[in-house]
């Protein structure tokens, strides 16, 4: 499987679940908008194009995050 890197050096895995083209279903399947097909999640075709959430990820648009204090959260 193929990763490729964004503009902000995240790694993104070139499959169907990460391309602009897929569509998703009512019934839980994923469309391709460029060719009509139905596809698996890890498929991948010529036409891939990364889509825009993940192309964003790692932009943090001037946000600053500041933490006061400590949490501890325990999941059983």
């Amino acid at each position: 499987m193929e990763t490729v890197l964004n503009a902000y050096h995240i790694k993104v895995k070139k499959i169907c679940a990460s391309c602009k083209h897929k569509e998703n279903l009512n019934d839980g399947s994923r469309q391709c908008t460029k060719t009509g097909q139905i596809v698996e999640q890890k498929h991948v075709c010529s036409g891939w194009k990364m889509n825009d959430g993940l192309r964003n990820a790692g932009l943090q648009k001037g946000a600053v995050v500041r933490l006061k204090g400590t949490q501890i959260v325990l999941i059983k």
